[in-house]
């Protein structure tokens, strides 16, 4: 096993930087490092050290850590280098290690290897993963739990029921002369139905957990000079797009984060749908086409002082065939005499001021509205991975055809293959049965350094 090297923190400057390393060359490279081939460092303590250039100067002073096999983050050796964090000074000593023999660390590939020396599971490692990435405190909560061990309990009753019922067939088929008896078959049967039950629960929660996660992906569109940056800025609580009153100010699309309820939800401000010469705000419209592809709700914003024009009908057509909410803005001037009739047979109105935030709190119900009931706060352990609901549902899938082939009275050797299908379904949640290209794959997602 060779020795991988990487930088822990956020690229640029900073205090400190911290670069890591693992593998069986680690103290050595350490000890190259500081210019002390008689260095012995003591686990799981912290020292000052002086980093030395190839010329023999002193780069900089740095703490370093050992941690020695196995109880270490990998499982491997490990040394830790916290150093002032200037690029140049990260850039040497990453250059250094690498000609004492470490090479640079892939993706995610501290946790892999960390996995793979039975360290954690396979959903302990994707919860790291999550857990850098959570945009919100409820998906950070999910992540936390998931990184506690809890999805590997929850499935945990499943897997040993399922492996007691396929011991019992696979014990019938090795005295073919003795069919189970009846009794012993409905036990069984109401085990496996039981097991259903407790997969499906589990896998009913994506709903909830991958919007936790993934969020919600949020266009803020409309005519010209209509309040979508003005909304925009509303929301974020922020002056983040610039507001004039010369339509066509918003020439290219700009998306921030924002947590409503504990969803993390992406909000985009596009530029005014019209058709136009001028080939720069052309290609802001083009980019506004692309953000309504992309979004899972679209807020059509209209001016509610005006009457309805052309273009905004236009724009009420294009979002007709995606979930969206019409923005009626400005209802702090006077309202346009049927703009409410116009609109309100066809699509959900929300009545709004972006200037005075009246009506914010509808709105944010209504983009919330369509994805059903979230309670983040009082929601207990929920499936956030769209990997782990596609298992799930296939090992679901497959203890209900083995019941179907009990009820069938079809053979053991049938019935044990959707076991079989089944049990493996849920050792790849936790990476028991996941083969290497699986793992390559989900670990690409990981940062460098983790």
């Amino acid at each position: 096993m060779d020795t991988i090297v990487a930088v822990a923190t956020p690229s640029g400057r900073s205090a400190i930087a911290l670069i890591r390393l693992s593998g069986p060359r680690s103290v050595d490279i350490l000890r190259s490092l500081i210019h002390d081939e008689q260095f012995t460092p003591e686990p799981n303590r912290v020292l000052l050290k002086r980093m030395i250039t190839e010329a023999g100067e002193v780069l900089d002073y740095a703490l370093v850590s050992y941690f020695a096999a196995p109880h270490s983050f990998t499982g491997e050796d490990m040394v830790e280098i916290s150093c002032h964090g200037s690029p140049v000074i990260v850039r040497q000593i990453l250059d250094l290690t690498q000609m004492f023999d470490a090479r640079l660390a892939g993706p995610g590939e501290f946790t892999l290897r960390a996995c793979k020396n039975g360290k954690m599971n396979l959903t302990e490692a994707e919860a790291i993963r999550d857990l850098i990435n959570a945009r919100t405190s409820a998906a950070a909560v999910q992540a936390t739990r998931q990184l506690s061990g809890e999805l590997s309990s929850a499935l945990l009753p499943s897997k040993q029921q399922l492996i007691s019922v396929i011991v019992t067939l696979e014990s019938a088929l090795e005295f073919v002369e003795d069919d189970l008896p009846q009794v012993q078959l409905a036990e069984m049967q109401a085990r496996l139905a039981q097991i259903q039950v407790q997969i499906k629960d589990l896998a009913d929660t994506y709903s909830t957990g991958h919007l936790l996660r993934d969020g919600i992906k949020c266009a803020i569109i409309g005519r010209p000079n209509v309040g979508k940056s003005s909304l925009f800025n509303r929301l974020l609580r922020l002056d983040r797009a610039i507001v004039t009153d010369v339509p066509g100010t918003t020439r290219d699309s700009l998306t921030e984060s924002i947590s409503l309820q504990g969803i993390p939800v992406s909000l985009t401000d596009t530029a005014g749908i019209r058709k136009t010469g001028d080939k720069i705000e052309a290609i802001g419209v083009e980019r506004t086409h692309r953000a309504i592809a992309d979004a899972d709700l679209l807020i059509v914003v209209v001016d509610g002082s005006t009457e309805l024009l052309p273009e905004d009908l236009a724009v009420l057509s294009q979002a007709n065939e995606t979930s969206h909410i019409v923005a009626v803005n400005k209802c702090d001037l006077r309202q346009g005499s049927d703009i409410v009739n116009q609109l309100s047979r066809q699509s959900r109105l929300v009545h709004l001021s972006a200037l005075t935030g009246e009506g914010l709190s509808a709105l944010t119900a209504a983009i919330l509205e369509p994805f059903g009931r979230v309670d983040s706060e009082g929601a207990g352990l929920l499936i956030t991975d769209s990997r782990h609901y596609d298992l799930l549902r296939r090992a679901q899938h497959s203890v209900g055809q083995a019941v179907e082939l009990m009820d069938e009275r079809a053979g053991e050797e049938l019935v044990l293959i959707g076991l079989h299908n089944a049990l493996r379904f849920l050792g790849e949640i936790t990476g028991e049965t996941t083969t290497e290209d699986l793992l390559s794959e989900i670990f690409s997602t990981f940062c460098i350094g983790k």
